[in-house]
């Protein structure tokens, strides 16, 4: 059985933590020292923070008439029931003569029910300021703080942000609350003990400890990944339970793990403190989280690439294309630059902007350093909001003046052509795309394995524009003398969709 994500909600049900418990017993047992691992004040830790994790109750009115499930959003904590529910009622034909009609079992029509689920959370201010993860409320109606000494408070969603998984819930207490603060992230070190408070198993708050085994980790969750991964246990419940380090410190919140039965394995991911804490501070403020915006489409800097456009070591951001309505084009940023610094902070590789960006507040004036045809420049925006639904949508130029016949060559496994009015008619190019066509390419050649196909079209080579495929191949030829190995396309999509590519001239 392959490994996979989960989010870590509990049910609140006898069979999930029957299945759950076996999976943790097939494990083998840690004897001698590995079992007795561990600093000793471990447990002041525990005792100093424990008041302060609570456990969140949420509560859905499901209609179970309907005879096909719900869509429900990942990691949700009704996900489970749904599934064991319609998975029974598919189950529930008899055989013949068993009753009913067509010898099947007559099964009554289900009326509304209430279904529990079980979550984590820490509270953050004594006033009743409580921190979860989205997925553990997204689908409730009801939610309930349940704290350590058993009490329970309803709570209001103040503000939640799918793209980081948290969520904001506010209660009102009768007296000051137990809280615990943010620790920085940023200074945690491989190997530093960490500590986990939860609710696995809905069995009530459970410490587990162990080490930091990675730092900003992509599990391909969202555009701002960067997870803390550690091996102290984390079960399913442990959903928005706080990770702390040996100071009392929360420096992550548990959101999910990777594994085979449901159980941990000891590949558990938490969103770092900073991360959590920027978007927390704007729940807090305007219930709702406000992203910078630059208004551009990037893509990795790869080696070909880099080598290709002088730049040692390969680093950055490449920009595949700019928004017309965004701040990135009136600061003068281009496709084919690469960000190398943002706001004064490095972007080492192409997942670190979008994170970056969206940490900067609106409005800011941000001096970007970018590197364009080999020498570093910086510009200055004045950074925009991010809007859901805002994409970045692409306006290349106005269409020039139509090429006066058509000239097909054969370069880097592709077959070119002029664009005319009636190519783009074939290969339904709209009328703003502008370069040489790409009517074949060579199964065989380094085109077809970086997935360029007829219809697409070459706009640039080497940061310059192209028009015709004669003006391409005298460009190709001359890159060759000059000893180039390689050479990078930006590549337009029949709708408009612009990317780089490098292919080798050797």
């Amino acid at each position: 059985m392959g490994a996979f994500f989960s989010r870590m909600t509990a049910p609140r049900s006898r069979g999930a933590l029957a299945i759950f418990a076996a999976a943790a017993i097939a494990w083998p047992a840690l004897t001698g020292p590995a079992a007795a691992r561990g600093p000793d004040h471990i447990a002041d830790v525990a005792e100093q923070v424990i008041d302060a994790v609570v456990n969140i109750s949420t509560k859905q009115t499901v209609d179970l008439s309907s005879s096909q499930m719900p869509q429900l959003p990942p990691g949700s904590p009704f996900e489970e029931f749904f599934e064991e529910f319609f998975k029974n009622r598919r189950g529930g034909q008899g055989a013949p003569g068993q009753g009913g009609q067509n010898g099947q079992r007559q099964t009554p029509t289900p009326s509304p029910r209430r279904v529990n689920s079980l979550g984590s959370g820490f509270v953050i201010d004594s006033t009743g300021l409580v921190v979860t993860n989205n997925h553990v409320i997204a689908d409730a109606d009801e939610v309930s703080v349940v704290f350590n000494d058993g009490s329970t408070l309803k709570a209001e969603v103040l503000g939640r942000d799918q793209k980081t998984d948290l969520a904001l819930l506010k209660v009102t207490p009768t007296k000051p609350l137990k809280a615990v603060k943010f620790g920085d992230s940023d200074k945690l070190r491989l190997g530093e003990w960490v500590v986990a408070i939860g609710n696995p198993f809905s069995l009530g708050g459970t410490v587990t400890a162990g080490i930091v085994s990675a730092r900003n980790r992509d599990i391909n969750s969202g555009p701002y990944d960067n997870y803390i991964q550690t091996d102290a246990a984390i079960n399913r419940g442990n959903s928005g339970g706080p990770l702390f380090n040996l100071e009392g410190e929360v420096i992550g919140v548990n959101t999910a793990i990777i594994s085979p039965s449901g159980g941990s394995i000891g590949i558990g991911f938490a969103v770092p403190s900073k991360t959590a804490l920027a978007v927390i501070d704007q729940l807090r403020e305007f219930k709702e989280v406000r992203r910078g915006w630059l208004g551009v489409r990037i893509q990795q800097v790869t080696e070909e690439i880099a080598d290709s456009l002088n730049i040692k070591p390969a680093r950055g951001a490449l920009v595949a294309g700019i928004d017309d309505k965004g701040p990135a084009k009136p600061a003068g940023i281009e496709p084919g630059d690469v960000v190398v610094k943002f706001d004064g902070k490095d972007v080492k590789e192409m997942r670190d902007l979008p994170r970056i960006v969206a940490d900067t507040p609106v409005g800011k004036d941000v001096q970007v350093t970018i590197i364009r045809k080999g020498k570093e420049e910086t510009k200055t925006v004045k950074l925009g909001r991010l809007e859901d639904e805002k994409q970045a949508a692409l306006a290349p130029k106005k269409d020039a003046a139509p090429e006066e016949k058509t000239a097909v060559k054969k370069a880097l496994g592709l077959d070119l052509a002029n664009l005319t009015p009636e190519l783009r008619k074939k290969h339904k190019i709209k009328d703003k795309v502008k370069g040489v066509l790409i009517t074949g390419v060579d199964d065989n050649s380094p085109a077809s394995e970086k997935r360029l196909a007829a219809g697409m079209v070459i706009a640039e080579v080497q940061q310059q524009a192209v028009n015709t495929a004669t003006e391409l191949q005298t460009r190709l030829d001359r890159l060759k003398k000059e000893g180039k190995k390689s050479v990078v396309l930006l590549v337009v999509s029949p709708d408009g969709d612009p990317s780089f590519v490098a292919l080798t001239l050797q």
